[in-house]
């Protein structure tokens, strides 16, 4: 067992008291973090993954849900049709692996995909690791790696609860180069490995 492994038995999955957990957050603080995955080697041109779920929400702050029909259809420049995060801005769409879902529940967390607000839950290539500028083929779409994990100016209730949170470190974002459609078991593929520039505007402030 790994010493991040080790540090997560410790989170008590039982707390449901806000003002307790908080105290655990602090006192645990956010430059120790408990979940870290193993995605595999660095990511290299010809890799490839598989798509485990699409998600969406209709409200900006709330967990995401895999949806109804198995797909979602990626706008050009915009993002994911009828998703609250899509705009124009870089952060268009956003992925997480499930690797790293499953040591938020090896640290007693009953999460799923779209907990984190991914909206494409990816498994089998290392999209922690992915260099800005990277592009990647997602299901008919391109997608090209705008940002790695962001800041998180307010805790979110998985912080809270375990003391930690993996999205801010591993989940990534990415503005839709190509439109197309992306459904669950499609593959993803690093169609090119990023030298650190993105190919877009950055903004925060999606319309």
């Amino acid at each position: 067992m790994s010493d991040e492994r080790a540090d997560c038995a410790k989170i008590n999955p039982e707390i449901k008291e806000n003002t307790t957990a908080k105290a655990l957050a602090e006192d645990l603080g956010i430059d120790n973090p408990l979940m870290v995955s193993d995605q595999g080697p660095a990511p290299k041109e010809g890799d490839v993954g598989t798509v485990l779920s699409v998600n969406t929400s209709a409200r900006k702050g709330t967990r995401k849900a895999p949806t109804e029909s198995g797909q979602i259809e990626l706008l050009s420049d915009f993002g994911v049709a009828g998703d609250a995060h899509a705009g124009d801005w870089h952060r268009q769409v956003s992925f997480l692996a499930e690797e790293s879902i499953q040591v938020a529940r090896d640290c007693g967390l009953d999460v799923g995909h779209g907990d984190f607000a991914e909206n494409i839950t990816t498994e089998g290539i290392n999209i922690k690791g992915m260099p800005l500028g990277t592009r990647l083929k997602v299901g008919t779409a391109t997608v090209e790696v705008s940002q790695i994990g962001k800041i998180c100016h307010t805790r979110c209730a998985i912080y809270y609860l375990a003391g930690d949170c993996i999205f801010p470190r591993e989940g990534i974002f990415g503005w839709v180069v190509e439109p197309g459609v992306v459904r669950a078991g499609d593959e993803v593929r690093v169609i090119s490995l990023g030298t650190g520039k993105v190919h877009r505007a950055l903004s925060d402030k999606p319309l």
